[in-house]
């Protein structure tokens, strides 16, 4: 009797454990920055950097990459490469494969799809459109997803902000604030970006201001454990590290905990990944 007892104990402890394990299992995501693909860029060309960029990929185990700067023939490459993923997004000049993308990959045996879509970041967001003074057509891309191990629903957005227009950011941050309410409600959210923002920016500032449940957080001002350079863009030379800026971004709401926080600044054999670093956040939902 007390063996039959021992042993149920023991199968209780384990499946606690597993049970515990699977509600707590954390999200590597990556905000990642690829450089469109530009002849002009010579032996740091899109020839060059994509297998890197595959293997990076791979080795670090990603549940969740938004990337930006992503053409179509670079989108093609990467599905053929990154087989364990599923995508979503638009090109951004026209709604479907004409200009830069801002695509979601995501782990398709771990998460399912339920919802998702693009809106355009400018005053007519359900349509293709040029906001404010951006110099560029601009987007938003988001899923909504279930994770098959943890069973929590959750809202991924990838953006890539103007270069060029200041009232384009500030609006662009005011936009994200306000459709990550109505997309998210009072779910979790992850956003992903190259932001084209330092963070004392007004924008910003604007983007992470208080709002109760839906305040938006930096992930490397939460993290239990950081890693890597102060900045997240190198531009394929070496500039004076003063020079280099924190512009690419993983912001979280509705969260448990940031277990790690990175930005990999590796070159491999002469070689840049990108003239942005990959930045990448572990999070606990």
């Amino acid at each position: 009797m007390k063996k039959k007892i021992a042993i149920v104990l023991v199968q209780v402890l384990i499946f606690s454990s597993f049970s515990l394990a699977q509600k707590n299992t954390p999200i590597n995501t990556m905000s990642f920055n690829i450089r469109y693909d530009n002849p002009e860029d010579g032996k740091q060309n899109w020839h060059h950097r994509k297998e890197n960029v595959v293997r990076m990929i791979n080795f670090y185990d990603l549940d969740i990459i938004g990337m930006q700067e992503v053409l179509i023939n670079q989108l093609d490459y990467l599905k053929q490469h990154l087989g364990q993923y599923q995508t979503v997004g638009v090109g951004r000049e026209d709604g479907k494969d004409k200009g830069e993308f801002s695509p979601i990959f995501y782990r398709k045996d771990r998460f399912e799809e339920l919802k998702s879509g693009t809106f355009w970041l400018s005053e007519t967001p359900e349509k293709v459109s040029k906001g404010w003074d951006a110099s560029l057509e601009r987007i938003a891309t988001w899923a909504l997803v279930k994770d098959k191990i943890t069973g929590k629903k959750f809202v991924i957005m990838n953006t890539h902000f103007d270069h060029i227009g200041k009232q384009a950011r500030i609006e662009s941050a005011k936009l994200l604030k306000q459709k990550s309410k109505v997309l998210a409600k009072d779910l979790p959210l992850i956003l992903t970006g190259d932001f084209n923002l330092v963070p004392e920016s007004e924008a910003i500032k604007t983007l992470t201001a208080q709002d109760g449940k839906n305040t938006l957080v930096n992930s490397s001002n939460v993290a239990t454990l950081s890693y890597g350079p102060d900045w997240t863009t190198c531009g394929f030379d070496n500039r004076p590290f003063p020079e280099r800026k924190v512009i690419d971004y993983i912001f979280v709401k509705q969260y448990k905990k940031v277990i790690r926080y990175a930005v990999f600044s590796e070159m491999l054999n002469d070689i840049f990944l990108s003239d942005h670093c990959p930045v990448f956040a572990q999070i606990e939902l």
